[in-house]
């Protein structure tokens, strides 16, 4: 995974010629300045990085170049000419695509309806009939190129997120773009899936397109792409030809600072048992006969390939899915956890792993969605007290470090990492006992990362359960006591996170595949 995959030299990548040029873009938002002066140059044919911690401002100068924002100021390029879109459809038609970090699917809809919605192939010209063999036929094309194995009659709805990913992915490339901007595209694949995706990069670069690449994940930074620009507090900060770039070299131009340790010390104290899950299997999941043990102030990692059931785990725990046989019991005593209401109630909190989706309430602002699993802790009586409210929220926001102007600020305008602290400190105003995190640093950079393997292991030292699901074995062995590995619905084993390798992982999460 570290050896680069481009081919390019630095004297290639000067040669190439100028697609986008985006200069001085200014955005304000209320209390806030979000991009001040902020300067992006790709070219064709090379793979251009945005980094940058969470609240950047790398997303909205992204959505500034896509039309869904509207810049305030500044100028925007695309093939010497200046251009600037009114909305995302007329990006699309002139050749700018975008891979959301957060997908926006029509969910009860088919593969081939969502790759082609606003745009369907009619029978014939003038005649406003779509015709399913052409829109089917279309597809089929596009993924054979792709080599992505997805029936394009499939409903989304019934994939993996994924599958869901490289649907989009095919959208994107389904336009023939000169631009093709890539938001965190790597935060939901295997490695697998990353290697296909990178297969698919090369070959649009080989093409002459413009990348535009988001992620947080520098060894991906470092072997896919050919220039990084850094941005900091919505300022652009440096632009460097990644090659000879290193980690530590990203990170502090990212963070203003050294950052020497990666996962902060383990000063949890283990104590006596505190969790029992035994025999546990999933009505409608792929989930069979599980059981483990957990301890007062254990960190507890879940490991396992994609649709190994790490998430089924932790969502029949807190009675998101249905029960088909076992029991859980807490300090000894038998407890039903039969929906998310009774595991609240239980000390249970679970953070998940689709935050649009399942945790985020787009529409409210941040107080509301703080403070809504623990309203009962803001009361005066029968009423609710907002002087409780604003406090509690406050805590949130100043525990967390969440980037915002104001309490009243709606959620989905935060960065996709602030928006996950929110959720993350709406848990903890719950003062649960046992704490599930479903892909907890999932989209979020690596001084936020740091920042919450800290309240993790802070939870931890208070006597609270941690078990916690990720993609990222190098994050389990780092910030876990105990690894718990996940194979085909069952528990293929557990490992030593202290004494443990990466290796040893990967062949208990084969072992029932």
């Amino acid at each position: 995974m570290n050896e680069r995959t481009n081919g390019t030299n630095k004297s290639a990548v000067k040669e190439k010629p100028v697609l986008l040029k985006m200069e001085n873009i200014e955005k304000a938002f209320p209390g806030v300045k979000a991009l001040d002066k902020v300067n992006l140059t790709v070219k064709a044919g090379t793979v251009h990085a945005l980094m940058g911690e969470n609240g950047a401002g790398k997303s909205t100068l992204m959505k500034c170049l896509f039309g869904v924002y509207q810049k305030d100021s500044g100028s925007i390029y695309l093939d010497g000419k200046e251009i600037n879109f009114k909305n995302s459809k007329e990006a699309l038609e002139n050749g700018v695509a975008m891979v959301h970090q957060e997908l926006n699917q029509a969910l009860k809809r088919n593969v081939m309806d969502n790759m082609w919605l606003g745009r369907f192939p009619t029978v014939a010209k003038g005649v406003p009939i779509t015709s399913e063999k052409k829109m089917y036929k279309a597809t089929k094309e596009i993924f054979d190129k792709l080599e992505v194995n997805v029936d394009p009659k499939t409903v989304m709805s019934s994939m993996s997120v994924s599958q869901r990913q490289m649907v989009e992915i095919a959208k994107a490339v389904s336009y023939n773009s000169k631009i093709i901007v890539f938001d965190e595209p790597t935060s939901s694949l295997t490695e697998e899936e990353v290697e296909h995706l990178f297969k698919i990069i090369n070959m649009l670069r080989s093409q002459g397109c413009g990348i535009i690449y988001i992620s947080h994940k520098m060894a991906e930074i470092l072997r896919i792409s050919d220039e990084v620009t850094i941005m900091r507090d919505g300022k652009w900060i440096a632009t460097r030809e990644s090659e000879g770039l290193t980690t530590d070299e990203i990170i502090k131009l990212m963070v203003g600072r050294e950052l020497t340790n990666i996962y902060p010390p383990k000063v949890n104290k283990i104590g006596d048992t505190l969790l029992e899950v035994e025999n546990l299997s999933s009505e409608y999941a792929r989930l069979e006969n599980v059981s483990f043990k957990a301890k007062k102030g254990e960190i507890i990692g879940i490991a396992g390939l994609d649709g190994s059931g790490r998430t089924e785990l932790l969502e029949n725990i807190f009675g998101v899915s249905t029960r088909k046989s076992g029991t859980i019991k807490l300090n000894g005593k038998q407890i039903k956890n039969r929906n998310p209401g009774d595991s609240i109630k239980n000390g249970f909190a679970l953070l998940t792993e689709e935050r649009r989706a399942t945790g985020i309430f787009g529409i409210l602002n941040i107080r509301e969605n703080a403070t809504i699993s623990s309203l009962d802790k803001c009361k005066s009586g029968p009423f609710l007290n907002s002087a409780k409210l604003k406090k509690n929220t406050e805590w949130c926001i100043n525990s967390m470090h969440v980037k915002t102007p104001t309490q009243e600020t709606k959620i989905r305008s935060l960065s996709g990492g602030n928006q996950q602290k929110v959720i993350l400190g709406r848990w903890l105003l719950t003062d649960p006992t046992v704490l599930l995190l479903d892909e907890p640093t999932r989209g979020i950079d690596v001084g936020a990362k740091y920042e919450i393997y800290q309240l993790i292991i802070e939870l931890a030292e208070k006597g609270k359960t941690v078990i916690m699901v990720s993609s990222e074995m190098p994050e389990l062995l780092g910030v876990c006591d105990r690894i718990l590995v996940m194979s085909g619905g069952r528990l293929a084993g557990e490992v030593n996170a202290d004494t443990a390798t990466q290796e040893e992982i990967m062949t208990l999460a084969a072992k029932f595949a």
